[in-house]
């Protein structure tokens, strides 16, 4: 089991993240705060390093955290029992960080989770646990949103629990957490592609844009940028009740019933006016809607015009 020292000190750590996360919008943290980290004694104590497993000086032997950035080399992914499947450090299954990950495992230690979204910025998961170690594929399986699973509850209350009503409360938090994470991810990633403006009216207010699906989730739309674009709250809703239209040329085109209503200045200014307006796009080509994304979603606004 972890010494009495870094137990404590591991449980302040999640109680200052906890209260971090709560500052930021969107719980998305910068990586310069965790960098820092929370003071202990009057130290900085930092949450994660260069790597992905990270422990810091002044806890004894298990990690603190394990860290997904945005651009990893290594091929972290959401499995279909919605555990995250996490790489261990290198090729080999013995390097000490492996290692000292395998008994955190053993020993039932909470961990952190840093999931990268773009570049400098981390969803905090915690606490979360390992379940299982894979030599052999050299893959960790993580159980995400471990504060309604079994694990975490037998550590906390020193009891027994329905087995059966474990494995459902498991599934579903790491279900929930899973859809958390890809929603989280998706939003950033748009909102960062379109430099956190409004693609059809530049408006740059954080809090007032969506990042709006081009197919949407009901059509079997995915939740990547290329399938996104950044919208505030009103257009968002005008496009996905294609009142406004882009067409295969990025072009905005306003439903013909709209153009011909006659109403206040938010009519006009805010939908009529955007009528054969170019979409603002990201600077990057790779982060630009994909074509027939947008092709496809523009057949749909023909059919309702």
């Amino acid at each position: 089991m972890e010494d009495s020292k870094s137990a404590v000190i591991r449980q302040q750590i999640f109680e200052w993240l906890n209260q971090k996360v709560l500052e930021y919008p969107d719980e998305v943290l910068p990586y310069k705060e965790l960098k820092e980290g929370f003071i202990y004694n009057g130290n900085s104590v930092p949450l994660m390093g260069p790597q992905g497993i990270f422990k810091p000086q002044v806890i004894k032997y298990f990690p603190i955290s394990i860290t997904t950035s945005p651009n990893s080399p290594y091929s972290d992914k959401i499995s279909e029992d919605s555990t995250i499947k996490y790489k261990y450090r290198g090729k080999n299954p013995n390097f000490h960080e492996n290692v000292r990950l395998k008994e955190a495992m053993k020993q039932k230690v909470p961990l952190i989770y840093f999931h990268g979204v773009v570049k400098g910025k981390y969803l905090a998961q915690f606490p979360v646990f390992i379940a299982f170690a894979d030599d052999k594929s050299l893959t960790f399986t993580v159980e995400v949103d471990a504060s309604n699973v079994s694990i975490w509850n037998s550590i906390n209350n020193e009891e027994v629990n329905d087995p059966i009503m474990d494995e459902v409360l498991r599934r579903y938090a790491s279900r929930e957490t899973v859809i958390r994470l890809h929603q989280r991810t998706f939003r950033e990633k748009v909102l960062y592609a379109y430099r956190e403006h409004c693609a059809f009216c530049s408006l740059k207010h954080r809090e007032l844009l969506d990042a709006a699906h081009i197919i949407p989730d009901s059509d079997g739309g995915k939740a990547t940028v290329k399938n996104g674009i950044s919208l505030c709250k009103i257009h968002h809703a005008a496009f996905d009740k294609n009142i406004l239209g882009i067409n295969e040329d990025f072009v905005i085109e306003v439903r013909q019933d709209i153009l011909e209503e006659v109403d206040g200045p938010m009519l006009k200014y805010g939908l009529q006016r955007l009528h054969h307006k170019k979409i603002i796009l990201p600077r990057s080509i790779d982060m630009q809607p994909e074509k027939e994304f947008i092709k496809n979603r523009y057949e749909k606004f023909l059919m309702v015009v």
